[in-house]
């Protein structure tokens, strides 16, 4: 079985216990936000692009009559990087009126999916098809029909909607792999979430919320615990934290969700006074239960008043809208002001977000609050999902 995703969430700051990592003193913050209990996944016309999914693995469902376009389809998904197949390719360069109706499809569906994420028109294919178990490979290859759903984006989904070859739905247990071949309809989140952080960090320059950015290792960067040399000082450049070591655990295992694509957003308090928000993509980190090392620059202090800062984890769900997730946090941070000392920004966040961004299951994975410039070692998240190993870098300027 793959491994599992880790848990959806629209973006939320929850009001967890604040750990003065850099004073080494507790924090008083509010009480926590309660997650939404599970519940069965919403129908599709839920939100848009589940809707546009759920339609799409319907059309794709009912192609799969033409002989060789499953034979084409079956092929793609053994053969792609990842087991995932761009499905408007595939279907273009298949012959016959069933291929050519579901590339139509999937290209309408994937500008669609990038004007309802925020993303505007240019992405190209979006929308991917891969079969949701390698233990199916068999049947399938040995001539089963195989069923065709969406990867549902609750991870706590009792059930899976899926369509057969007549256009039939089916309901399958979302705890048990079944025993029928099943393709599922999913998002390139690695090239939405690329776009997205592209968005957000433009609107928060926009909006008068934007830094100078996480930034990238330079040739002459200084490792922790070495000086820095009077030469580097003279020459110029900037204390960083980096993310030297990163793991997400979650206890669930649902057969229907592939890789996940996190981000994290970076706040503080500018140079000038005012609340500063920075987006750093972190498309590495897929899977939970796993230990990633990316030497990630995490934050740039030189963008920052104090020494502190907030981070928290998020995940794309899918829904993900970044244009409106920059425009509704932007609208309440702008409003926080300098006190001449750091204040965490948790409750301002928490009161951007809309309600509706609360069904199902949010988008909020692990946060790590006061993030001290000096911080070093291991920082357990806050709500105890996640851990990261950090250490502080200067960046030389070359």
């Amino acid at each position: 079985m793959p491994q599992p995703r880790m848990r959806r969430a629209v973006v939320a700051l929850a009001a967890l216990p604040l750990l003065a990592l850099g004073a080494g003193q507790a924090v008083a913050a509010p009480a926590p936000v309660p997650a939404p209990a599970p519940t069965a996944p919403a129908p599709a016309s839920a939100t848009r692009v589940s809707a546009i999914e759920d339609e799409v693995a319907r059309t794709l469902a009912t192609s799969l009559t033409d002989a060789a376009l499953r034979e084409r389809l079956r092929s793609a998904t053994a053969t792609a990087p990842g087991g995932a197949a761009e499905l408007g390719p595939l279907a273009a360069a298949a012959q016959g009126p069933a291929a050519r109706g579901l590339a139509a499809t999937a290209a309408q569906a994937d500008r669609a999916i990038a004007t309802a994420k925020g993303l505007g028109a240019g992405l190209g294919p979006l929308l991917r098809v891969q079969l949701a178990d390698p233990s199916m490979r068999a049947a399938l290859d040995a001539g089963a029909a195989p069923l065709v759903a969406t990867a549902v984006a609750d991870d706590h989904a009792r059930t899976v909607r899926a369509y057969d070859a007549a256009g039939r739905l089916h309901v399958l247990d979302a705890a048990t792999v079944p025993g029928q071949p099943v393709y599922l309809v999913d998002i390139d989140t690695a090239r939405t979430l690329a776009a997205g952080i592209a968005v957000l960090q433009r609107e928060f320059g926009t909006l008068g919320l934007g830094t100078a950015g996480p930034g990238a290792a330079a040739p002459g960067a200084v490792a922790p615990g070495a000086a820095v040399p009077a030469s580097a000082q003279a020459a110029g450049g900037w204390w960083a934290t980096k993310i030297s070591g990163i793991e997400v655990s979650d206890d669930e295992e649902p057969w229907f969700k592939g890789a996940a694509e996190m981000f994290s957003l970076v706040t503080g308090f500018g140079q000038d006074g005012k609340v500063k928000v920075d987006s750093v993509a972190m498309p590495y980190l897929q899977y939970d239960g796993t230990v990633y090392y990316p030497n990630q620059i995490l934050v740039n202090w030189s963008s920052y008043k104090y020494n502190l800062a907030d981070v928290v984890l998020m995940e794309d769900d899918g829904d993900t809208n970044y244009l409106a997730l920059a425009q509704a946090i932007a609208a309440v941070l702008l409003t926080v002001a300098d006190q001449g000392a750091y204040i965490p920004l948790v409750n301002a966040v928490l009161a951007a977000l809309p309600g509706s961004w609360w069904t199902d299951d949010p988008d909020y994975v692990e946060s790590w609050y006061t993030l001290a410039r000096a911080s070093s070692g291991r920082l357990n998240g806050a709500r105890g999902n996640g851990w990261m190993t950090v250490e502080p870098y200067f960046v030389q300027q070359s």
